[in-house]
Protein backbone atom coordinates (compact mmCIF):
# COMPACT_ATOMS: atom_id res chain seq x y z
CA UNK A 1 0.00 0.00 0.00
CA UNK A 2 2.50 2.66 1.10
CA UNK A 3 4.78 1.41 -2.68
CA UNK A 4 1.08 2.39 -4.74
CA UNK A 5 1.31 5.49 -3.26
CA UNK A 6 5.18 6.30 -3.44
CA UNK A 7 4.11 5.43 -6.88
CA UNK A 8 1.85 8.04 -7.36
CA UNK A 9 3.96 10.63 -5.82
CA UNK A 10 6.41 9.98 -8.15
CA UNK A 11 4.58 10.21 -11.32
CA UNK A 12 2.90 13.18 -10.12
CA UNK A 13 5.97 14.95 -9.64
CA UNK A 14 7.20 13.84 -12.78
CA UNK A 15 4.42 15.02 -14.74
CA UNK A 16 4.63 18.69 -13.28
CA UNK A 17 8.53 18.64 -14.39
CA UNK A 18 7.42 17.46 -18.13
CA UNK A 19 4.99 20.64 -18.32
CA UNK A 20 6.73 22.79 -16.80
CA UNK A 21 9.49 22.20 -19.39
CA UNK A 22 6.95 22.51 -22.07
CA UNK A 23 5.52 25.30 -21.02
CA UNK A 24 9.14 26.82 -20.98
CA UNK A 25 9.59 26.26 -24.59
CA UNK A 26 6.84 27.04 -25.61
CA UNK A 27 7.44 30.91 -23.74
CA UNK A 28 10.97 31.13 -25.47
CA UNK A 29 9.07 30.04 -29.31
CA UNK A 30 6.73 32.44 -28.42
CA UNK A 31 9.30 35.19 -27.55
CA UNK A 32 11.47 34.23 -30.49
CA UNK A 33 8.42 34.84 -32.93
CA UNK A 34 7.53 38.00 -31.26
CA UNK A 35 10.86 39.46 -32.13
CA UNK A 36 10.99 41.87 -35.07
CA UNK A 37 13.73 40.48 -37.82
CA UNK A 38 17.52 42.10 -37.77
CA UNK A 39 18.38 44.82 -40.70
CA UNK A 40 22.04 46.56 -41.12
CA UNK A 41 21.48 50.39 -40.37
CA UNK A 42 24.45 52.70 -40.78
CA UNK A 43 24.03 56.53 -39.51
CA UNK A 44 24.56 58.72 -42.78
CA UNK A 45 27.86 60.81 -43.12
CA UNK A 46 28.80 63.42 -45.42
CA UNK A 47 31.54 62.47 -47.88
CA UNK A 48 33.81 64.23 -50.93
CA UNK A 49 33.37 62.22 -53.70
CA UNK A 50 34.35 62.58 -57.32
CA UNK A 51 32.49 60.98 -60.34
CA UNK A 52 33.02 60.87 -63.97
CA UNK A 53 30.92 61.64 -67.36
CA UNK A 54 31.65 60.53 -70.24
CA UNK A 55 31.72 62.72 -73.59
CA UNK A 56 31.92 61.83 -77.07
CA UNK A 57 35.19 63.48 -78.05
CA UNK A 58 36.49 64.10 -82.10
CA UNK A 59 40.14 64.49 -82.16
CA UNK A 60 41.64 67.23 -84.55
CA UNK A 61 45.59 68.67 -85.29
CA UNK A 62 46.03 72.20 -83.65
CA UNK A 63 46.57 73.19 -86.76
CA UNK A 64 44.88 71.77 -89.68
CA UNK A 65 46.19 73.36 -93.30
CA UNK A 66 44.07 72.24 -96.73
CA UNK A 67 46.62 71.54 -99.81
CA UNK A 68 44.69 72.84 -102.95
CA UNK A 69 45.88 73.69 -106.29
CA UNK A 70 46.01 77.69 -107.01
CA UNK A 71 46.11 76.90 -110.59
CA UNK A 72 44.48 74.17 -112.98
CA UNK A 73 46.37 71.37 -114.55
CA UNK A 74 46.82 67.57 -114.56
CA UNK A 75 48.93 65.79 -111.73
CA UNK A 76 52.44 65.41 -112.87
CA UNK A 77 53.57 63.61 -109.66
CA UNK A 78 53.10 62.88 -105.95
CA UNK A 79 56.10 63.45 -104.12
CA UNK A 80 54.72 61.64 -99.94
CA UNK A 81 52.87 59.66 -98.95
CA UNK A 82 50.23 59.46 -96.38
CA UNK A 83 50.84 59.55 -93.05
CA UNK A 84 54.31 61.08 -93.91
CA UNK A 85 55.79 63.89 -91.63
CA UNK A 86 56.86 66.67 -93.40
CA UNK A 87 58.18 69.79 -93.20
CA UNK A 88 56.66 73.66 -94.31
CA UNK A 89 57.94 74.00 -97.64
CA UNK A 90 58.55 70.56 -98.52
CA UNK A 91 57.62 69.46 -102.01
CA UNK A 92 54.27 68.00 -102.14
CA UNK A 93 52.42 67.77 -105.90
CA UNK A 94 53.95 68.80 -108.98
CA UNK A 95 51.20 70.04 -111.70
CA UNK A 96 51.77 69.34 -116.12
CA UNK A 97 53.39 72.70 -116.94
CA UNK A 98 53.88 71.73 -120.60
CA UNK A 99 51.28 73.99 -122.07
CA UNK A 100 52.10 76.73 -119.44
CA UNK A 101 55.23 76.46 -120.78
CA UNK A 102 54.02 77.27 -124.28
CA UNK A 103 51.86 79.87 -123.39
CA UNK A 104 54.69 81.54 -121.04
CA UNK A 105 57.05 81.79 -124.51
CA UNK A 106 53.97 83.18 -126.43
CA UNK A 107 53.62 85.68 -123.76
CA UNK A 108 57.37 86.93 -123.36
CA UNK A 109 57.20 87.27 -126.94
CA UNK A 110 54.21 89.62 -126.70
CA UNK A 111 56.41 91.72 -123.96
CA UNK A 112 59.28 91.77 -126.47
CA UNK A 113 57.39 93.22 -128.89
CA UNK A 114 55.43 95.60 -127.03
CA UNK A 115 58.92 96.78 -126.24
CA UNK A 116 60.08 97.25 -128.99
CA UNK A 117 57.35 99.52 -130.12
CA UNK A 118 57.97 101.44 -126.99
CA UNK A 119 61.61 102.05 -127.82
CA UNK A 120 60.23 103.28 -131.66
CA UNK A 121 58.21 105.84 -130.48
CA UNK A 122 60.50 107.65 -128.06
CA UNK A 123 62.18 109.42 -130.13
CA UNK A 124 59.81 110.24 -132.50
CA UNK A 125 57.85 112.02 -129.65
CA UNK A 126 60.91 113.84 -128.33
CA UNK A 127 61.40 115.17 -132.48
CA UNK A 128 57.25 116.04 -132.07
CA UNK A 129 57.07 113.60 -135.50
CA UNK A 130 54.12 111.55 -133.29
CA UNK A 131 51.54 112.88 -130.59
CA UNK A 132 52.56 111.33 -126.96
CA UNK A 133 49.22 109.68 -127.27
CA UNK A 134 50.66 106.59 -129.32
CA UNK A 135 53.64 106.54 -126.88
CA UNK A 136 51.90 106.12 -124.09
CA UNK A 137 49.02 103.50 -125.68
CA UNK A 138 52.10 101.84 -126.52
CA UNK A 139 53.50 101.99 -122.83
CA UNK A 140 49.87 100.85 -121.92
CA UNK A 141 50.24 97.47 -124.08
CA UNK A 142 53.57 96.62 -122.83
CA UNK A 143 52.62 96.94 -119.24
CA UNK A 144 49.29 94.35 -120.15
CA UNK A 145 51.52 92.40 -121.87
CA UNK A 146 54.04 92.09 -118.81
CA UNK A 147 51.09 91.07 -116.51
CA UNK A 148 49.86 88.61 -118.75
CA UNK A 149 53.16 87.16 -118.66
CA UNK A 150 53.63 87.36 -115.09
CA UNK A 151 50.13 86.00 -114.68
CA UNK A 152 51.15 82.43 -116.16
CA UNK A 153 55.07 82.75 -114.79
CA UNK A 154 52.95 82.26 -111.40
CA UNK A 155 51.07 79.75 -112.44
CA UNK A 156 54.26 77.99 -113.40
CA UNK A 157 55.12 78.49 -109.60
CA UNK A 158 51.53 77.41 -108.36
CA UNK A 159 52.70 74.15 -110.40
CA UNK A 160 54.97 73.15 -107.34
CA UNK A 161 52.60 72.78 -104.50
CA UNK A 162 54.40 72.23 -101.30
CA UNK A 163 53.08 72.03 -97.56
CA UNK A 164 52.29 75.58 -95.86
CA UNK A 165 53.42 73.51 -92.58
CA UNK A 166 54.77 71.16 -90.17
CA UNK A 167 53.26 68.41 -89.72
CA UNK A 168 52.29 65.01 -90.97
CA UNK A 169 49.95 64.23 -94.82
CA UNK A 170 46.50 63.07 -94.42
CA UNK A 171 44.58 61.53 -97.19
CA UNK A 172 45.99 62.13 -100.63
CA UNK A 173 42.27 62.05 -102.76
CA UNK A 174 44.09 62.36 -105.87
CA UNK A 175 46.71 60.98 -107.71
CA UNK A 176 48.98 60.88 -110.68
CA UNK A 177 46.73 62.12 -114.40
CA UNK A 178 44.31 63.35 -112.02
CA UNK A 179 43.03 67.04 -113.33
CA UNK A 180 42.86 69.43 -110.47
CA UNK A 181 42.14 73.42 -110.00
CA UNK A 182 40.96 76.23 -107.62
CA UNK A 183 37.52 75.49 -107.90
CA UNK A 184 37.64 71.20 -106.41
CA UNK A 185 35.75 71.15 -103.40
CA UNK A 186 38.07 68.80 -101.94
CA UNK A 187 41.40 69.26 -101.37
CA UNK A 188 44.41 67.68 -102.71
CA UNK A 189 45.28 66.80 -99.14
CA UNK A 190 45.55 68.18 -95.55
CA UNK A 191 48.89 68.71 -93.41
CA UNK A 192 48.37 68.72 -89.44
CA UNK A 193 50.55 69.38 -86.97
CA UNK A 194 49.46 67.04 -83.93
CA UNK A 195 52.53 67.95 -81.28
CA UNK A 196 49.45 69.41 -79.80
CA UNK A 197 46.01 68.23 -80.43
CA UNK A 198 42.43 69.09 -80.25
CA UNK A 199 39.49 67.38 -78.67
CA UNK A 200 36.10 68.75 -79.36
CA UNK A 201 32.71 67.20 -77.52
CA UNK A 202 29.56 69.14 -76.70
CA UNK A 203 27.68 69.88 -73.45
CA UNK A 204 23.96 70.01 -73.43
CA UNK A 205 22.11 73.84 -72.39
CA UNK A 206 22.24 72.41 -68.64
CA UNK A 207 25.17 70.37 -68.28
CA UNK A 208 26.73 73.88 -69.62
CA UNK A 209 25.42 75.85 -66.72
CA UNK A 210 26.17 73.25 -64.08
CA UNK A 211 29.68 73.00 -65.21
CA UNK A 212 29.90 77.18 -65.25
CA UNK A 213 28.05 77.47 -61.99
CA UNK A 214 30.50 74.71 -60.18
CA UNK A 215 33.91 76.69 -61.50
CA UNK A 216 35.57 79.72 -59.93
CA UNK A 217 35.73 82.98 -61.27
CA UNK A 218 33.72 86.10 -61.90
CA UNK A 219 34.10 85.54 -65.69
CA UNK A 220 33.62 83.13 -68.77
CA UNK A 221 37.31 83.31 -68.73
CA UNK A 222 38.30 82.56 -65.51
CA UNK A 223 35.28 79.67 -65.23
CA UNK A 224 37.25 78.37 -68.21
CA UNK A 225 40.55 78.95 -66.53
CA UNK A 226 39.55 76.97 -63.30
CA UNK A 227 38.04 73.89 -64.82
CA UNK A 228 39.53 70.80 -63.93
CA UNK A 229 41.72 68.52 -65.65
CA UNK A 230 40.44 66.29 -68.04
CA UNK A 231 41.38 62.64 -68.95
CA UNK A 232 40.59 61.28 -72.88
CA UNK A 233 39.89 58.06 -73.17
CA UNK A 234 41.32 56.08 -76.08
CA UNK A 235 39.26 54.48 -78.90
CA UNK A 236 41.06 51.27 -77.21
CA UNK A 237 39.35 51.43 -74.20
CA UNK A 238 42.66 53.00 -72.40
CA UNK A 239 43.35 55.98 -70.46
CA UNK A 240 45.63 58.46 -72.35
CA UNK A 241 48.57 59.50 -70.91
CA UNK A 242 48.51 63.25 -71.27
CA UNK A 243 46.23 65.53 -68.66
CA UNK A 244 43.93 68.04 -71.29
CA UNK A 245 41.67 71.22 -70.27
CA UNK A 246 39.35 73.42 -72.27
CA UNK A 247 40.30 76.49 -73.95
CA UNK A 248 37.09 77.48 -75.24
CA UNK A 249 33.40 77.23 -75.94
CA UNK A 250 31.24 78.01 -79.12
CA UNK A 251 29.58 81.77 -77.98
CA UNK A 252 25.63 80.63 -78.17
CA UNK A 253 23.92 76.76 -77.92
CA UNK A 254 22.82 75.68 -81.21
CA UNK A 255 19.25 75.88 -81.50
CA UNK A 256 19.24 72.66 -83.92
CA UNK A 257 20.70 70.43 -81.34
CA UNK A 258 20.28 71.97 -77.83
CA UNK A 259 24.31 72.02 -77.35
CA UNK A 260 27.42 73.97 -77.20
CA UNK A 261 30.28 73.01 -78.56
CA UNK A 262 33.75 72.72 -75.84
CA UNK A 263 37.28 73.02 -77.22
CA UNK A 264 40.24 71.04 -75.03
CA UNK A 265 43.64 70.61 -75.95
CA UNK A 266 45.85 68.02 -75.18
CA UNK A 267 50.00 67.35 -75.42
CA UNK A 268 50.89 64.90 -77.93
CA UNK A 269 54.61 64.33 -76.94
CA UNK A 270 54.55 61.05 -78.30
CA UNK A 271 52.30 61.61 -81.52
CA UNK A 272 49.96 59.21 -80.25
CA UNK A 273 47.07 60.71 -81.59
CA UNK A 274 46.24 62.46 -84.81
CA UNK A 275 43.73 64.52 -86.72
CA UNK A 276 40.37 62.35 -87.19
CA UNK A 277 40.99 60.15 -84.39
CA UNK A 278 37.49 59.85 -81.68
CA UNK A 279 37.57 59.17 -78.24
CA UNK A 280 35.94 59.80 -74.98
CA UNK A 281 36.21 63.20 -72.75
CA UNK A 282 36.19 61.82 -69.30
CA UNK A 283 34.68 65.07 -67.40
CA UNK A 284 35.65 65.26 -63.45
CA UNK A 285 32.78 66.56 -61.16
CA UNK A 286 33.45 66.68 -57.42
CA UNK A 287 30.81 66.61 -54.76
CA UNK A 288 31.96 68.02 -51.54
CA UNK A 289 30.67 66.92 -48.26
CA UNK A 290 28.08 65.53 -49.63
CA UNK A 291 25.08 63.28 -48.66
CA UNK A 292 25.65 59.80 -50.45
CA UNK A 293 23.93 56.63 -49.91
CA UNK A 294 24.91 53.23 -51.41
CA UNK A 295 22.84 52.39 -54.45
CA UNK A 296 22.10 48.85 -53.01
CA UNK A 297 20.02 50.04 -50.27
CA UNK A 298 17.44 51.67 -52.44
CA UNK A 299 15.20 50.63 -54.96
CA UNK A 300 13.01 51.96 -57.67
CA UNK A 301 9.27 52.52 -57.57
CA UNK A 302 7.16 53.84 -60.32
CA UNK A 303 10.24 56.16 -61.31
CA UNK A 304 11.49 57.08 -58.08
CA UNK A 305 14.52 56.14 -56.17
CA UNK A 306 13.14 55.30 -52.71
CA UNK A 307 14.97 53.92 -49.45
CA UNK A 308 14.24 52.47 -45.90
CA UNK A 309 15.29 55.07 -43.45
CA UNK A 310 14.99 54.15 -39.54
CA UNK A 311 11.80 56.04 -38.00
CA UNK A 312 10.72 56.15 -34.52
CA UNK A 313 10.13 52.67 -32.61
CA UNK A 314 12.40 51.07 -34.91
CA UNK A 315 10.07 51.31 -37.82
CA UNK A 316 11.10 51.34 -41.56
CA UNK A 317 9.96 54.36 -42.98
CA UNK A 318 10.44 54.68 -47.16
CA UNK A 319 11.21 58.21 -48.52
CA UNK A 320 12.35 59.42 -52.01
CA UNK A 321 15.48 60.76 -52.58
CA UNK A 322 15.92 63.13 -55.35
CA UNK A 323 19.18 62.19 -56.68
CA UNK A 324 21.95 64.83 -58.56
CA UNK A 325 25.11 62.49 -59.33
CA UNK A 326 26.06 59.22 -59.30
CA UNK A 327 29.73 58.22 -58.30
CA UNK A 328 30.64 54.36 -58.51
CA UNK A 329 28.04 52.13 -56.16
CA UNK A 330 27.07 55.37 -54.61
CA UNK A 331 24.12 58.04 -55.48
CA UNK A 332 24.60 61.59 -54.32
CA UNK A 333 21.74 62.73 -52.82
CA UNK A 334 19.75 66.52 -53.51
CA UNK A 335 17.21 66.02 -50.77
CA UNK A 336 15.16 62.75 -49.02
CA UNK A 337 17.76 61.85 -46.78
CA UNK A 338 19.65 63.93 -43.92
CA UNK A 339 22.98 63.72 -42.07
CA UNK A 340 20.59 63.06 -38.86
CA UNK A 341 19.07 60.03 -40.46
CA UNK A 342 19.94 56.19 -40.34
CA UNK A 343 19.38 53.90 -43.19
CA UNK A 344 18.91 50.62 -43.69
CA UNK A 345 21.74 49.63 -45.92
CA UNK A 346 20.67 45.80 -47.15
CA UNK A 347 17.67 43.13 -47.51
CA UNK A 348 15.55 46.68 -48.56
CA UNK A 349 13.67 44.00 -50.64
CA UNK A 350 12.04 42.58 -47.43
CA UNK A 351 10.45 45.76 -45.96
CA UNK A 352 7.41 47.66 -45.82
CA UNK A 353 6.65 50.79 -44.80
CA UNK A 354 5.99 51.00 -41.20
CA UNK A 355 7.63 47.57 -40.40
CA UNK A 356 9.25 47.34 -37.12
CA UNK A 357 13.22 45.80 -37.12
CA UNK A 358 16.01 45.13 -35.23
CA UNK A 359 18.38 47.09 -36.16
CA UNK A 360 22.07 45.65 -36.29
CA UNK A 361 24.87 49.05 -36.10
CA UNK A 362 27.06 49.37 -39.44
CA UNK A 363 29.80 51.65 -39.85
CA UNK A 364 29.15 53.53 -42.91
CA UNK A 365 32.14 53.51 -43.99
CA UNK A 366 31.39 49.36 -44.22
CA UNK A 367 27.74 50.37 -46.12
CA UNK A 368 29.52 52.06 -49.02
CA UNK A 369 31.84 50.05 -49.71
CA UNK A 370 31.32 48.67 -53.08
CA UNK A 371 31.24 44.97 -53.02
CA UNK A 372 33.58 42.98 -55.25
CA UNK A 373 33.68 41.39 -57.89
CA UNK A 374 33.99 37.27 -57.46
CA UNK A 375 34.08 36.74 -60.83
CA UNK A 376 35.18 38.36 -63.98
CA UNK A 377 34.60 36.99 -67.58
Amino acid sequence: MKNNKLYSILGLSLFLVIVSCGNKEKNTAAAQQAAPPPFPVAQVQPKTVTGYTDYPATIEGVVNSDVRAKTTGYIEKVYVDEGQKVEKGQLLFRLETQSLSQDAGAAKARVNLAQVEVDKLIPLVEKNIISPVQLETAKANLAQAKASYSSIVANIGYATIKSPIDGYVGSINFREGTLVGPSDATPLTTVSEIDQVYAFFSFNEAQYIDHLQRSKGKSKAERIKNSPDLSLVLANGKIYSEKGRIQTSTGQINQNTGTIKIRAAFDNPNEILTNGNSGKIRFPIEYKNAIVVPQSATYEQQGNIMIFKLGADNTAETTILKIKGTVDNLYVVESGVEETDKIIVSGVGKLRNGMAITPQETSFEEAIAPVATLFRN
